[in-house]
């Protein structure tokens, strides 16, 4: 069985007034806004382009344990999270990812574990470099 080779999903973005950028993805069309934060010269008035990547990384962890739970037999019920981004001092870079998760009840150890281990592991938190610190933690109601 011979390998595909890799595909790629194409983005494209205009550059608009005032530090910011309206991006669109190619296959579906969505657009997105960014703007540069506040304490770099923008109003702070959608995501940046850091608020982004922060945002992949909950978004990644969160759609990779709804797979791994339906590849395991099992249905994964409402997630909720939220994710920090903490910057270092210039020169400006991410420094701290902080993920705070909260399970739907019903989950036995073993499907816990499973889960959690997916924050260190999905493809954006693997993408990551590694002087990026990833904490998570995870609350269940039960």
């Amino acid at each position: 069985m011979s390998q595909q080779p890799a595909t790629g999903v194409v983005m494209s973005l205009v550059s608009a007034p005032q530090l910011k950028t309206q991006v669109t993805h190619g296959p579906s069309g969505a657009t997105l806004p960014t703007e540069a934060p506040k304490d770099n010269g923008g109003t702070g008035g959608s995501f940046s382009p850091t608020d982004l990547v922060a945002t992949a990384l909950a978004s990644c962890v969160v759609t990779t344990m709804h797979l791994v739970a339906g590849k395991e037999g099992f249905t994964l019920g409402e997630v909720r999270a939220t994710v920090e981004k903490r910057m270092t001092p210039p020169p400006r870079k991410i420094g701290e990812l902080v993920l705070s998760i909260l399970m739907p009840s019903g989950l036995v150890p073993e499907q816990r574990a499973l889960l959690e281990k997916i924050a260190h592991e999905c493809p954006v938190a693997r993408s990551l470099h590694p002087d990026v610190k990833v904490t998570a933690s995870f609350g269940y109601p039960d």
